[in-house]
């Protein structure tokens, strides 16, 4: 498949970080992860249909909305001692990955 490399980003991060989340203690799997799995699954969605649409700058802004929403909801797993530091700086660096890649294709559709 020949996709944008900000969807084969989000699609990795999917890969590596929904096995993690599956392993959450039953009190924060059902509520923050099952949160932050929607929300990985819905970022993914959205840069797809961002891809094809016709006006993406909406579309776009709304997508780095959520990247913040994750980058703070994977902030709380830290907080809460359920993801390891490591674990944090590994998936901090996709997500920043994912938010220049992102911002680039705002600062493009702008300049459109």
């Amino acid at each position: 498949m020949n996709d944008l490399p900000i969807i084969q980003k989000t699609h990795d991060l999917i890969k590596w970080y929904v096995p993690i989340l599956n392993r959450l203690p039953r009190d924060h799997k059902f509520t923050l992860g099952d949160r932050i799995v929607t929300q990985l699954y819905d970022l993914l969605e959205g840069l797809i249909k961002a891809r094809y649409s016709r006006d993406k700058l909406p579309k776009l802004y709304d997508l780095n909305l959520q990247l913040e929403i994750l980058r703070h909801q994977t902030r709380l797993l830290l907080d809460f001692e359920l993801l390891s530091a490591k674990r944090y700086a590994y998936v901090g660096q996709h997500i920043n990955s994912i938010g220049i890649e992102l911002g680039g294709w705002i600062k493009q559709q702008k300049a459109d």
